[in-house]
């Protein structure tokens, strides 16, 4: 086995993927759920699967990649990545009333 062909095993290893609900239910003491515009939204637009920022950078992973994309509210942290990384700001982060 090559050194570089090494290299390139250990930096896979090394990769860590998001698994949702890892630390548990987390939606319920976030201030801020993200809202998806679908009028704005590439992929729901477009009707094909193109951009998903939303879903790539979600760190949570509590995006699916699916047309049109939907947000599992009971994990998600309301961080607002999302929001930022939309190119088409079709992500709005709304306030979460508490009673």
């Amino acid at each position: 086995m090559t050194d570089s062909k090494k290299d390139y095993q250990k930096i896979l290893a090394s990769v860590q993927k998001p698994v949702k609900g890892e630390a548990g239910k987390t939606g319920t003491w976030s201030n801020f759920k993200p809202i998806i515009d679908l009028e704005k939204c590439i992929p729901a637009k477009s009707g094909k699967a193109t951009c998903f920022n939303c879903w790539l950078y979600c760190p949570e992973a509590v995006v699916t990649r699916t047309i049109p994309p939907k947000i599992d509210l009971d994990y998600c942290k309301g961080c607002g990545i999302c929001m930022e990384e939309c190119p088409v700001n079709a992500i709005t982060m709304e306030e979460v009333k508490t009673e």
